[in-house]
């Protein structure tokens, strides 16, 4: 593992403290899951913002279809 020095604020590391009493985890593995959660997070919003984007497009795209579908004919 790689060393990294940090600077947290006083408010966040107390919080830590106290939050890590009751589940008995280390500090350090603690502060690893949150930046693991928090990256997890961030990879969903930007996938979620490229489905989106490239959503749009395609329905742009299905409208046109659609409406040259609409447009003929059938003959039976």
């Amino acid at each position: 593992m790689k060393r990294v020095l940090l600077k947290i604020n006083q408010h966040i590391l107390k919080e830590i403290k106290d939050v890590l009493v009751y589940p008995g985890k280390a500090r350090n593995k603690y502060i690893n899951q949150a930046i693991q959660h928090h990256n997890q997070v961030q990879r969903r919003k930007v996938l979620r913002d490229k489905l989106k984007k490239e959503s749009y497009a395609v329905r742009e795209n299905s409208l046109v279809v659609l409406k040259e579908f609409e447009n003929i004919d059938y003959v039976d």
